[in-house]
């Protein structure tokens, strides 16, 4: 697109017509204050002239080069160097203000290169090692981890004892405390965990409730070893975790609540076995990248309006 500016000086540069209109009036702006100081039009206008503060000199130093003016209007070469500029600090803060976003679908699309879909654990029985890559992680914890999948409603999780951990969404932002941190004390415990925009039934008790902002979740969790070994702990999640689709009017609701009539009385169907993959030695990535492949991922561009638009 080109931006007249000044003395008609044609810039081809990939703004859109706002930013150019915008531009052209903060242009006009200026050019008619200065018009009216000069003109002596402006009674509010002191005799001593134009104040230095708002005048444009022919050359300004700054940290991007020399930047010139004709009349206070930017030469050709001025108005490519700053929209440059400007395309790069918007880059700089598309990369940081979508990290958090594109590290967490990292994590998923490593999981799923694994063959670990969505509401399936990733463990790591053997602890975690070089094979893998992954950011902040530790090699003397039983990690198990998942992605929740929320698109079809509200899920549950059955978290065994002696857990540590969080639940995020998908900007990483914080759900509800799981384990020792979490409302189950180290105890142990069923969460139930909401899509976005949830308002249907909900248990009187018996579950701790997180709500996500996002379609999916992260659940990211430890487990200490034993005597400095990891069969216990693995053990013990293997048996005890549990994830699956939640039963409005199920357990946790009451006849009383039923009687309201917002909601039926429901049984709860048999809970599903849970999905495991050993994760101990295998290599996969769960990384985002760091050059210019990062604005290629879709997830990071033209698809983030996806589960990424929710904060």
């Amino acid at each position: 697109m080109h931006s007249a500016l000044g003395d008609s000086v044609a810039v081809s540069h990939p703004i859109n017509k706002g930013q150019a209109t915008m531009n052209a009036t903060l242009t006009l702006g200026l050019l008619t204050t200065v018009l009216f100081a000069l003109t002596g039009t402006a009674d509010a206008q002191p005799a001593t002239g134009i104040p230095p503060a708002i005048t444009t000199p022919d050359k300004v130093e700054t940290r991007i080069g020399t930047l010139e003016y004709k009349d206070g209007a930017p030469t050709a070469a001025t108005a490519e160097k700053v929209l440059d500029s400007l395309d790069y600090v918007r880059g700089v803060d598309a990369f940081m203000n979508s990290f958090s976003g594109a590290s967490a679908y990292a994590i998923r699309k490593g999981f799923h290169s694994i063959g670990a879909e969505d509401n399936t654990v990733v463990i790591f029985s053997e602890l975690m090692d070089s094979s893998s890559l992954f950011l902040t992680a530790n090699a003397d914890t039983v990690y198990n981890l998942a992605v929740l999948d929320l698109t079809k409603g509200p899920l549950v999780v059955e978290v065994p004892p002696k857990a540590l951990g969080t639940l995020n969404d998908m900007w990483f932002g914080w759900i509800i405390d799981i384990g020792a941190p979490g409302p189950d004390r180290g105890q142990g415990g069923k969460y139930l965990i909401l899509p976005p925009g949830y308002d249907g039934p909900l248990p009187d008790n018996g579950f701790f409730v997180g709500r996500s902002n996002t379609t999916q979740a992260l659940y990211a969790v430890r487990a200490n070893l034993e005597n400095n070994d990891p069969k216990p702990a693995v053990a013990l999640i293997k048996d005890r975790l549990k994830i699956y689709p939640y039963t409005p009017g199920g357990y946790g609701t009451s006849i009383a609540t039923a009687l309201e009539g917002k909601v039926r009385l429901e049984v709860n169907p048999p809970i599903p076995p849970t999905k495991f993959v050993e994760a101990s030695g295998k290599s996969f990535n769960t990384i985002p990248p760091n050059d210019f492949s990062y604005f290629d991922d879709q997830r990071v561009g033209a698809d983030a309006a996806g589960d990424l638009h929710q904060s």
